[in-house]
């Protein structure tokens, strides 16, 4: 069993989509976890982290930054959405070592396989 995808998506309609689709893929999501210390966060054994980069704002950027320093989490796959016209927001982002942006449009049409990829990274 591979271990579970961390989000910080705070739309609660929107995380019900998420897990909807986790579900139906066997995939396990555990929600709202921004401002988990590092050893917390690799103690559940994740197989990634989801944010969703404009409703967390400035403490997922810092908690992504912890996150990228420890050794612990720093390889970690961290991916997250913002609104696409969000250009210093998404920098910010890549900054602080999230490891893919995409647009939430983006983002909701490749949901399935991207839930799959993040899961299974090796394509068992």
């Amino acid at each position: 069993m591979t271990g579970p995808i961390l989000t910080c998506v705070p739309d609660i309609f929107f995380l019900a989509k998420i897990r909807e689709t986790a579900k139906a893929l066997g995939v396990t999501i555990v929600g709202n976890v921004v401002g988990r210390s590092p050893a917390a966060v690799a103690e559940s054994q994740p197989q990634a982290v989801i944010v969703d980069l404009n409703s967390c704002g400035p403490p997922a950027l810092d908690w992504i930054r912890t996150l990228k320093s420890d050794p612990a989490t720093h390889r970690i796959p961290i991916l997250g959405f913002a609104s696409h016209v969000q250009t210093e927001l998404i920098a910010a982002a890549r900054a602080a070592g999230c490891d893919t942006i995409l647009a939430r449009s983006a983002f909701t049409q490749q949901l399935p396989n991207l839930l799959k990829s993040l899961a299974d990274p090796e394509g068992r």
